[in-house]
């Protein structure tokens, strides 16, 4: 029997508390431009007691058989030669869970699951720079201590970095994505040489991105409200708003089947792209909520903003304002009856 949800929606953004593998087999197809996330990482932590939330299967192969079916939903409603980033780490061993220590390479197993649902590997893994003493201070992982060197190196290893993988699905893209890059997204290293443009594109082009902001991140705490839960990390904003940048359009549908607090919409809306996001959690949906909300009003804030400086100038370069929302009152109702109003939410947004 289908489990109730509830949503949300504004001007431009439809959020749904549910089910990912149900609410993205309802959207119609070739209807995304770009999806943006970070999955479950299969058992490493527990978001909650749900018997559907993929951080509960019982076993790593477990995950990927209940994953694949995202993925091959994610194929069929993404357009013809657009992309799917996704944000992840591989995951260490543990030795009291998985009887020794070492690592998973979870990466290259969610390449594997796309690569097996039609997907092309696009680009190398980039590699974000994660720095290893807070990895320690947080993990407290017997692999990063420096006494560990002196005891045995040989149970020494190196920092786990982050890596966003990005897939392509094949076929013509309809509508290319173009244009010179007018804006810096990262930290405060960046000199531009020469023309603007090509000085951003030598960054973001680094298979490693070293100039990644770790502490620019929604704020979550609010998110944080049930005993099962043992894990809360917002993905940096630096690294959706360049993969927005890179790979989609202004206007286009940016997909988040794992929408967590929101970090994707609220970056989508911001940049001018419209956001479908589904989570399964109530705690995160209604941070969600309320952070999608949020940016909408805020991106409204700014066209008008901009509309009015322009007046003042003599000039006229928008046509249209965007209209602050706040999210629809909440709907409770069966899977059935909402995955019918999926396309028609689609087509509104």
């Amino acid at each position: 029997m289908a489990e109730l949800l509830e949503q949300a929606s504004g001007k431009n953004w439809t959020l749904y508390n549910g089910d990912a593998c149900e609410v993205v087999a309802g959207l119609p197809d070739e209807s995304i431009g770009l999806s943006a996330f970070s999955p479950p990482f299969a058992s490493l932590y527990v978001y909650s007691d749900s018997e559907r939330d993929m951080g509960n299967c019982r076993s790593y192969e477990v995950f990927f058989e209940h994953f694949q079916f995202v993925v091959a939903e994610l194929f069929r409603v993404t357009k013809p030669g657009r992309m799917a980033c996704i944000h992840c780490f591989d995951i260490p061993t543990m030795k009291g869970r998985d009887g020794y220590l070492g690592c998973r390479d979870f990466s290259g197993d969610i390449i594997r699951a796309f690569q097996g649902a039609g997907w092309i590997m696009h680009s190398p893994r980039i590699t974000i720079w994660k720095c290893p003493v807070v990895q320690m201070q947080r993990t407290k992982t017997i692999c990063l201590l420096h006494k560990q060197i002196k005891k045995d190196s040989c149970v020494s290893r190196v920092g786990l970095p982050d890596y966003v993988v990005v897939m392509r699905k094949p076929g013509e893209n309809p509508d290319k994505v173009s244009g010179e890059f007018e804006d810096w997204i990262g930290d405060e290293s960046f000199e531009k040489r020469g023309s603007y443009s090509v000085s951003v594109w030598e960054r973001y082009a680094s298979p490693v991105w070293m100039d990644i902001n770790p502490s620019r991140t929604l704020q979550y705490t609010t998110a944080r409200d049930d005993k099962d839960e043992r894990h809360i990390c917002p993905l940096q904003l630096d690294v959706i708003e360049r993969c927005l940048e890179l790979w989609s359009n202004p206007g286009d549908v940016v997909l988040s089947p794992f929408a967590g607090i929101g970090s994707e919409g609220h970056c989508s809306l911001l940049r001018g792209r419209k956001f479908v996001g589904v989570e399964l959690k109530p705690s995160y949906y209604r941070v969600a909520a309320r952070n999608l909300a949020a940016a909408e009003a805020k991106a409204a804030e700014s066209v008008r903003t901009l509309f009015d400086n322009e007046n003042q100038d003599g000039g006229l370069v928008v046509t249209t304002t965007l209209t602050p929302a706040t999210p629809a009152a909440s709907q409770s109702r069966s899977y059935d009856q909402d995955i019918d109003s999926l396309e028609s939410a689609i087509d509104a947004i």
